[in-house]
């Protein structure tokens, strides 16, 4: 029996090879441009937001107040930080992409095999494969002998495909994934055998480097909020400096009190300015990004947390995503009996024990393929209190599997030393061939395979066979026997059983597709993987299969309108390729959805980073998938997304409640720096206020509502629009009624205190009603939907800190004599300051009576 052997060449002569290096270039994918220091750094100040903080720093610079001016700056240096630092990581992407691309690679030269560096491999170079190494370039076999490669990097598809040689060597690449196909990519692993393959393409030029090139050029966008957010700012901010500017020259020119004019100008302007804006949406999202990692989901794009709550479409890779990315014995059949492999039992019958024995003998002893990874697993697992495992036994002989035998067989010799022992697995067909089972008994075994196909396994047969050794058998690994027979068809095979493998789903998945579907999220599973697996895998998930499935080759033949209307219906696309995901994904954006994209590979990158959110496997994900994503699943749990889309919905809640809370509490600090000037009233807000208000608003912007619980039906709404915006009427025209109507209040004690008594004490009246109504603002606005009485129960540490300390210093202000000239107070009977506080709780009482009134009717 011969041994196939490998087609002999020379290769390149090192000279060609130097010229060629020199003519295309190294290996290696093309670093993305460094962009220039100054130029990040001029995008990061012209953001309006920073501008704002600059321009409120520099106002409390001029008033003297550098505490306040350092930490609003200091506000600054931390945002240009993060900025910075996201944008050297988001630069990694095509780096890693580029390390992956270039391995170290053994080849032909001068006739002689070197090691070569990876970047140093060019087009005609002859790369020998083996076992375990990662494939150099993109090439096409000459020749090779049991050749299986691991091409999920790039496909998606969880199983190794067998590759074969052909006798015309094909001028071009054509796609990955597929079986027998004679062409070998970058990147890829060989999982078992040996080869030798010509070099087609190099670098750029390669299927990884065309994902690098769609990577790179993929924009990032912008979230909503950050778009409105600077729209919003930029238009108060200069509303804001005009506004103040009119008050000073309008108070200078009506009293003659220039320099008191500039003052007041500079109060209504601290006033009117939001600063705590920018603030707000810097630390919900830190904060936010701060939970979620503690759930298990590192965010490396801030901004996406609070597009997470707008999701409408999850678009799930298959394998690594919703399965675990390894095989798994699932059944064994033997003697017309199937057992599931996955019930607990306390032992295997033992009727089952061969079909594991031999599946065991029929594989390598230390394997790379999955399939031979799983037999093995499965057998020490269920065999290791039995006689059926034989580490004692010698390999003799292996016959490998072939284009026109779908089987390999492996010659061990006994331990008597009498007789070799072959066992075989493969295709059940073949094996089927091998053991001459009758036509009934074919039949009916083969009946057997599509059954467990149906369900989306992976189907070996299994059968043994003696052979009487002439001789004592010598027992040297892989060296042929002359004794033995050349080919498989020559002992005689006895049928011993069927073991069926999968890819299993996922603990968890199941409910968590479960829960995105009931928040009105809808999921699509794109793979890379046949129809009937992707089938048996969405069935198993929870995802709809009555629409039917799309492969890759009909998304070729579709059109735009095509495509759109298909999607709506569709929830499983396989064999698609890595540029059909990238559509995909633009496709469902084009069609107004907000998407969510998962995966772990390289052919996932582009969609990652092109899709609304980008979500990445954290341990089996390659770097560049983690590279391109928004957020990095840690414990590659598909459970933890829906932890994040309940965190994002929860923020971009909490962000409403803050802007109705903001917008309420400036409407009574505008007015009354505004008001009372225009009538001619004595002053009531210095700077001081509103230092000591900003105590009370920014605290509470940024830390009480961020930390407030998500709302119990967080989950059961669907997602908020797509053109929903934190700045929506609804909200706007609650904080207007709201500050209105304290306003109002305050205004009405001011007018009738300056009635009674004197300015000062007028002042710590109407400002005591200021400082409370506020405290009832927060309480009113930390729940959407539930009453003020069921706001005083929730939980929030960080609140009851923020009203006890601003009680706290408000009583100080009207006790202590020298802290009370501070604020411009004078000491208040105590029967004045109790109406004062009545007055503004009974503001509260009203508004929170009016809200509960509005939920009903909207309910009935």
């Amino acid at each position: 029996m011969a041994t196939p052997e490998l087609t002999a060449t020379t290769g390149l002569s090192s000279a060609i090879a130097k010229e060629r290096l020199q003519a295309v270039g190294p290996n290696e994918l093309p670093s993305a441009r460094p962009r220039n220091i100054w130029a990040i750094a001029w995008t990061v100040l012209s953001e309006p937001m920073l501008l704002l903080l600059i321009a409120c720093g520099s106002i409390y610079l001029l008033l003297g107040d550098l505490h306040e001016a350092l930490v609003l700056l200091a506000f600054v240096f931390v945002i240009i930080s993060i900025t910075f630092y996201q944008e050297h990581k988001t630069e990694r992407a095509l780096e890693a992409l580029r390390d992956l691309s270039s391995p170290r690679a053994l080849v032909i030269r001068d006739g002689q095999q070197i090691r070569i560096a990876g970047r140093e491999v060019v087009p005609g170079d002859v790369l020998v494969l083996a076992e375990g190494d990662r494939i150099a370039a993109d090439a096409v076999l000459l020749s090779c002998l049991n050749l299986t490669v691991d091409e999920s990097l790039l496909t998606g598809e969880s199983v190794p495909v067998n590759k074969a040689a052909q006798e015309v060597s094909p001028a071009a690449m054509e796609q990955a994934g597929g079986e027998d196909t004679p062409f070998v990519f970058s990147g890829s692993l060989v999982v078992q055998g040996k080869g030798l393959a010509q070099v087609l393409a190099t670098g750029g030029q390669t299927a990884i480097g065309k994902i690098g090139a769609a990577l790179s050029s993929v924009d990032i966008e912008p979230t909503r909020v950050q778009v409105e957010t600077r729209k919003v700012v930029k238009y108060v901010a200069f509303s804001s400096l005009g506004m103040a500017v009119l008050l000073a020259l309008w108070y200078g020119y009506s009293r003659q009190l220039w320099l008191d004019g500039v003052l007041i100008g500079l109060t209504f302007a601290m006033a009117l300015i939001p600063e705590e804006l920018p603030v707000v949406l810097t630390l919900f999202l830190g904060i936010g990004a701060w939970r979620m990692a503690r759930q298990q989901v590192l965010t490396r794009r801030v901004p996406a947390i609070e597009t997470l709550g707008a999701t409408t479409v999850l678009c799930t890779d298959k394998t690594g995503t919703l399965t675990q990315n390894k095989m798994e014995v699932v059944q064994l059949f033997a003697g017309n009996k199937l057992i599931d492999c996955q019930q607990p039992r306390a032992e295997l019958p033992e009727e089952f024990h061969e079909v594991l024995e031999y599946a065991i003998l029929a594989s390598h002893r230390e394997p790379f393929d999955p399939m031979e990874v799983a037999i093995q697993g499965a057998g020490i697992n269920m065999l290791s209190r039995t006689e059926h495992l034989h580490a004692g036994w010698g390999l003799v002989e292996e016959y490998p599997l072939s284009k026109e035998l779908l089987a390999m067989s492996r010659v061990w010799a006994s331990e008597d030393r009498e007789q070799y022992v072959i066992a075989t697995k493969g295709a059940p067909e073949a094996v089927a061939d091998l053991c001459h089972l009758p036509p009934a008994d074919a039949e009916a075994l083969l009946k057997q395979v599509n059954l467990m196909a149906e369900k989306g396994l992976r189907v070996l047969g299994v059968a043994k066979a003696k052979f009487k050794a002439a001789h004592a058998p010598i027992v040297i690994e892989n060296t042929m026997q002359d004794e033995l027979p050349d080919i498989q068809h020559d002992f005689d095979f006895e049928l011993v059983g069927l073991i069926a493998m999968a890819d299993p789903v996922r603990a968890g998945v199941p409910a968590a597709i479960h829960e995105c579907q009931t928040a009105g999220i809808r999921v699509v599973m794109i793979t890379g993987d046949y129809p009937a697996t992707a089938k048996n895998i969405a069935a198993q998930c929870g995802l709809p299969v009555t629409g039917g499935v799309i492969t890759g080759a009909e998304l070729n033949e579709m059109d735009e309108a095509q495509l759109q209307q298909r999607i709506a219906d569709v929830a499983i696309f396989c064999r698609v390729a890595p540029e059909q995901k990238l559509r995909l994904v633009n496709a469902y954006k084009a069609a107004g959805e907000v998407v969510a994209m998962t995966g772990d590979g390289v052919n996932d990158a582009p969609a990652l980073k092109a899709a609304n959110i980008g979500i990445a496997m954290g341990k089996r994900g390659t770097d560049v998938a983690r590279e391109s994503a928004a957020l990095v699943l840690l414990d590659d749990e598909f459970s933890s997304i829906v932890a994040a889309v309940k965190s994002g919905r929860r923020i971009f809640d909490n962000l409403r409640k803050t802007i109705c809370f903001i917008v309420a509490v400036h409407i009574p600090v505008i007015g009354m720096s505004v008001i009372p000037v225009m009538l001619g009233w004595p002053v009531m807000l210095m700077p001081v206020h509103i230092l000591f208000l900003q105590l009370i608003i920014d605290p509470t912007c940024s830390l009480v509502f961020e930390a407030e619980v998500e709302e119990n039906d967080v989950m059961q709404k669907p997602p908020r629009a797509t053109r929903a915006t934190i700045f929506n009427r609804k909200t706007l025209f609650k904080g207007l009624l709201q500050g209105s109507a304290l306003l109002l209040t305050i205004l009405t004690i001011y007018y009738l205190a300056l009635q009674q008594m004197e300015v000062n004490q007028a002042r710590a009246m109407a400002f005591t009603a200021m400082v409370t109504g506020n405290i009832g603002l927060i309480f009113i606005n930390r729940s959407l939907s539930a009453n003020i009485l069921h706001s005083l129960r929730l939980p929030n540490p960080v609140l009851w800190w923020v009203v006890t300390g601003a009680m706290a210093v408000l009583s100080l202000a009207l006790l202590l004599p020298g802290l009370a000239r501070l604020f411009y107070f004078a000491r208040l009977p105590l029967t004045d300051l109790a109406i004062s506080l009545l007055a503004a709780l009974l503001c509260i009482s009203l508004m929170a009576a009016l809200r509960v009134f509005a939920n009903s009717k909207t309910k009935a």
